[in-house]
Order: structure tokens, then C-alpha cells, then sequence
């Protein structure tokens, strides 16, 4: 009997890879009935999927669309502001957002933030040692992405525990939880909460410029000509960038330090050569990456495989599961920090590529760089730490562990 991909099973929350694998050898264009929707598999099908213009990135109108009068009220203001994210929109509206943004989000920008986000991993990580702290989310893997992105969004550090509650309750809207009954309203709430205090921010800014521009001022001054982002975009995007910025970066560092600690050959690898902690980051997005799938709509049928996908149907590519395709990837299983080719697609693939994914990857580089550094004799407390539920977004909620202040050692 063929397995069904059901996401609200905890052994699949946990471990998804056993079923994903068996779907890609047995049925790689999938009808889930859990889901409603179809999921994909393989590599080359999940890459084609996130770029094939057939099938729309715009999953909020559909899903209002089919509300209930009442119900659709209920999230009119999450609705409202997710159906301006440019993860969410297809051209032209992506090509103009992602065209202001960019002017945003320079590569001379990111370079510029090195320093800043050495210092604060310096921090963070003798804070975390010195403390009774052994949650290495909370202690480090939340408030070091958390941190960097407030401050590039102008937002300040003592607002980021309130932050942290508005982005947990939004992420179980969009991350598709599939056990908490309650979650488009706490998502509506967020949402109101969020686009009332970013449009103080962004009212304030355009009152009061500042000589070191945050990406908000950037976003203000941005212009294609004659256009501009709107208001309700500015504020929209702005939520976009601060939860985004964060969510993918905290489970890049919890998902990578427990496939570190649960492999111990690596871990001592990335300690005897720091200069492996780029290659390292790579390998931990492809193994077990923050992004567990994408969504896609089909706006006409769509053939994969020996399927037809309908008009309307839900599309959801896996992305982990084509990033350990053995049709794409020699052993894909094994995790492996020296790993060269490496073309993974944790980030996306085409228009809609991550517009953050080089601030992550550096996070992670400098990161991890000083974790072995500043950090020996790590344990994890608990072999089996909880998994968010989250159809979309892939992290551990909690990772203790405890640790010593002083360079990594082997264990002998």
C-alpha cells in the first residue's frame, strides 16, 4: 500500500524524508488528499514547478476567494497584507516590486553589514555561555538573524520579543500548521499589529531622515521613474523582510547544528578547518533546509509526468525532498560538509528567488565560523527536539544543549 504524505503526522513532521522518498521512486507527481493538493519530488519537476508561469505563485486571492463571506472578513487585514508580499504576486506586480526592492537590498549593502553581524555573533555567543541559557534557539539561532534584520529595517532591539510573538503567530498562518485550530485569527491580529506599528515607522521616516539609511528609507526613496512603492506595499514588504529575514536564518543554524551534532565527523571537520563553514552551509540548506515546500496554483492545466494538473489545483513543490533526489544528488542522504556540487534550491528557483538568501548564507558563514571558535564540548540534551508544525517552514522549535566556553575539541 502506497504511503499518503500526510504533514500533521508527527513521525512525518519529524521525519519527512522516508515517505518523500518513497513518492519520488514510486509516485513523484502525487495527489494528497491531507493537503488537497499535489505534491512534486523530484529535482528537475520541483525546479520547473517554481519557475513554470502556468502555475502562480499568488496563493492568498484563490484561498480568500473561497471564504465564507464571514470567514473572509475575519482575515481581511492578513489577507490584505500578504496579498502584497512579492513572494505572493506574479508579474507584472512581482517585476515592479522586486525591481523597487532590489534598489533596496544592494550587494554593497550586505557587504557593509559584515562587521555588524561579527559582533553581534560575538556577543551572542559569549552571552549564551555565560548564562544558565541551554535553548540553543533561543539563546542564539532567533535573536542573532532577528537582530540584523531589525536594525536594517529600522525597528529597535527592545521591540524584537514583541516582534517575536506577532512573526510565531503569523508563521502559522503562512507556513500552513496543520494542528492549530486557531491560527488566522492569532495571524489577524499580528497582522493589524503589524501594519499599525510599520506604518508609525514609516511615518516617522519620512518625517525624520537619517544620515544611515535603513532598507525603509531605501524602500521610500526607491523609483522606477516616475513609480514608487505605496504605502500599503512599503508597510507589506517591510513585515515581508523582517519575517522572512529571520524565520529561514534561525532554522539554517538549528537545523545545521543538529545535523552537526548528530554527525560528529563533520562537526570536527568544520572545527579543524573553518574555511569549510561556507561549504557547510550550503550542505545543511540542501540536507534538511528551513524551506520544506513552496505553493503553487495552476492558472491553466498543466502536464507532469503522466499527471494533469487542473486548472485551480494546489501545487506544493517539495523542496527538500528534490534537494535528496539521488537524481541529482550522489548520496544525497549523507551529510557532507566537503560536498561540491552542490546546486541546491532551498533558495528557490527563477523570479521568485530568495531576495535574502545572501545575507543568510553569510549569517550562517560567520556564524558558524565562530561557533566553533567559541564553543567545545557541545551535547545536545534532547536526541529528538520538537519540530515546528509548519507544512512550509522546517525548524525546530527548542535544541537544547550544553557547551563550554573555548575551541571545539574532539571528543577523544
Amino acid at each position: 500500500m502506497q504511503p499518503e504524505y500526510n504533514p500533521s503526522d508527527p513521525a512525518v513532521i519529524a521525519n519527512p524524508y522516508q515517505v518523500l522518498q518513497h513518492l519520488q521512486d514510486e509516485d513523484p507527481v502525487h495527489w494528497s488528499d491531507a493537503i488537497n493538493g499535489w505534491v512534486l519530488t523530484r529535482y528537475d519537476d520541483v525546479r520547473a514547478a517554481l519557475n513554470d508561469p502556468r502555475l502562480s505563485a499568488d496563493r492568498i486571492t484563490p484561498f480568500l476567494d473561497h471564504l465564507p463571506a464571514d470567514e473572509r472578513a475575519a482575515v481581511a487585514e492578513v489577507g490584505a497584507m500578504l496579498g502584497r508580499w512579492a513572494v505572493f504576486v506574479d508579474p507584472p506586480l512581482h517585476t515592479r516590486l522586486r525591481s523597487l526592492m532590489n534598489k533596496a537590498f544592494t550587494t554593497s549593502a550586505l557587504a557593509a553589514l559584515r562587521p555588524r553581524i561579527a559582533a553581534i555573533v560575538e556577543r551572542l555567543l559569549d552571552e549564551f555561555v555565560a548564562s544558565d541559557e541551554t535553548d540553543f534557539i533561543a539563546g542564539f539561532a532567533y535573536p542573532l538573524p532577528a537582530t540584523v534584520i531589525a536594525g536594517m529595517v529600522g525597528v529597535p532591539d527592545s521591540d524584537l520579543d514583541v516582534f517575536k510573538s506577532w512573526s510565531d503567530d503569523l508563521a502559522t498562518f503562512v507556513g500552513s500548521a496543520q494542528a492549530i485550530p486557531d491560527k488566522r485569527d492569532r495571524a489577524e491580529r499580528s497582522a493589524v499589529a503589524m501594519t499599525e506599528y510599520f506604518g508609525e515607522v514609516i511615518a516617522h521616516r519620512r518625517r525624520h531622515p537619517i544620515a544611515d539609511q535603513s532598507i525603509i528609507d531605501h524602500m521610500i526613496a526607491a523609483r522606477d521613474g516616475d513609480d514608487a512603492l505605496s504605502e500599503a506595499e512599503l508597510v507589506a514588504n517591510s513585515v515581508l523582510l523582517l519575517f522572512a529575514g529571520h524565520e529561514t536564518t534561525t532554522n539554517l543554524f538549528g537545523n545545521g547544528l543538529l545535523a552537526l551534532l548528530r554527525n560528529p565527523d563533520q562537526l570536527a571537520l568544520l572545527a579543524d578547518d573553518p574555511t569549510l563553514a561556507a561549504s557547510a552551509v550550503e550542505e545543511i540548506l540542501r540536507y534538511d533546509g528551513p524551506i520544506g515546500t513552496s505553493t503553487r496554483v495552476a492558472v491553466e492545466d498543466v502536464a507532469f509526468g503522466n499527471r494533469t494538473i487542473k486548472r485551480g489545483d494546489r501545487v506544493f513543490p517539495m523542496i527538500n525532498a528534490a534537494n535528496r533526489d539521488p537524481r541529482r544528488f550522489d548520496d544525497p542522504h549523507r551529510f557532507d560538509i566537503r560536498r561540491t556540487d552542490n546546486r541546491h534550491i532551498v533558495f528557490g528557483y527563477g523570479i521568485h528567488f530568495c531576495l535574502g538568501a545572501p545575507l543568510a548564507r553569510m549569517e550562517g558563514e560567520i556564524g558558524l565560523t565562530a561557533l566553533v571558535r567559541k564553543l567545545h564540548d557541545i551535547e545536545l540534551l534532547d536526541p529528538d527536539p520538537p519540530w515546528h508544525d509548519s507544512l512550509v517552514l522546517r525548524g525546530v522549535s527548542t535544541l537544547p544543549i550544553a557547551c563550554r566556553a573555548g575551541s571545539y575539541t574532539k571528543s577523544r
